[in-house]
């Protein structure tokens, strides 16, 4: 069936992930949905230096929100910074250093996030797609680490700080890749058989939704959305898919256009008039499965997911003194 897949998910996509697709979709938006002022909320973005992060960034800082950029690179995160203050005239827009694919530096960060910080909104965007298995310094698939690992901790350390907050938000960045891939819990970090980057991080997706439709039921208080940017033109897609980008770099999206359902997630009235859990694409819920494809999963796999997740998260977490 994987061939069905991946040729429908692809017309689909041709159709509707495009720059065509998104100025079709936009015909039907309300600027007024995102014409607010945020002023006094803060937000917290992943992978902000650039790409869609930075484009959501902007978007925030330009309405007033107070917003945390969760880096890897200090050096583009600060330039990245910068940036979005002489843009926007926002002072309110504050720095941090952390690699989302060390699961010991997301803990440590957001123990002294909590701490020091008040949160709205988590927006998770930082991802990668690495194209040859790679482990980190902790023995992590680099994928696995990053995208799902990575976002569930990030997420699960934060919930007490947003389970406080009014009309609190959880983010994901996700793609429509995963519409090809089923949940496959029994090979979270890709080691048997070859070695696919484009497909694991399809099935790294396919986790994201999965957590966002168990967080979604476990804290009815926090609004959870997880949503697909269509294909953009940014620096992740340049480097990581080449061909790819070679071949559609005239017909895709700009980077705000991107990350439009995330702004409108983040900060629109409407979005929180919608059912928590679903899977966005141009400010609308739609289907997480293709007809026809196989790819749901049976309940005792995404509860086994969460149960797994948060067993590898917990050697990570160090405890503190007293």
């Amino acid at each position: 069936m994987s061939w069905y897949r991946n040729t429908v998910w692809f017309a689909k996509g041709l159709r509707e992930y495009t720059r065509g697709g998104y100025e079709s979709a936009s015909r039907h938006f309300n600027p007024a949905d995102v014409e607010v002022d945020v002023a006094g909320r803060s937000f917290l973005v992943t992978g902000a230096n650039s790409g869609i992060g930075k484009a959501t960034a902007k978007e925030i800082a330009r309405r007033g929100g107070t917003v945390h950029l969760v880096c890897r690179n200090k050096e583009r995160a600060e330039v990245a910074k910068e940036e979005i203050v002489t843009e926007t005239d926002n002072q309110n827009i504050f720095l941090h250093i952390v690699d989302i694919s060390n699961p010991r530096e997301i803990w440590e960060f957001a123990e002294k996030f909590r701490n020091e910080h008040k949160l709205n909104v988590l927006i998770n965007n930082a991802g990668c797609m690495v194209n040859n298995r790679e482990l980190t310094e902790d023995g992590l698939e680099k994928n696995f680490a990053t995208n799902t690992l990575g976002t569930y901790i990030m997420t699960t350390a934060l919930l007490p700080l947003l389970e406080k907050a009014a009309d609190a938000r959880v983010i994901t960045v996700s793609s429509g890749g995963m519409l090809v891939q089923k949940l496959n819990i029994s090979d979270l970090q890709s080691g048997n058989g070859p070695f696919d980057g484009t497909m694991v991080y399809a099935q790294n997706k396919r986790q994201q939704v999965v957590l966002t439709e168990q967080w979604a039921k476990a804290h009815r208080n926090i609004h959870f959305s997880v949503m697909h940017p269509g294909w953009a033109d940014t620096p992740a897609v340049r480097s990581s898919m080449p061909d790819f980008y070679k071949w559609m770099k005239n017909s895709l999206r700009t980077e705000a256009q991107g990350a439009d359902t995330v702004l409108w997630l983040a900060v629109s009235a409407e979005a929180t008039k919608l059912p928590s859990g679903l899977f966005f694409q141009d400010r609308q819920p739609v289907p997480t499965h293709l007809p026809l494809a196989y790819t749901h999963s049976p309940p005792e796999d995404e509860e086994k997911l969460m149960q797994m997740l948060e067993e590898f998260s917990q050697k990570f977490k160090s405890v503190s003194p007293g």
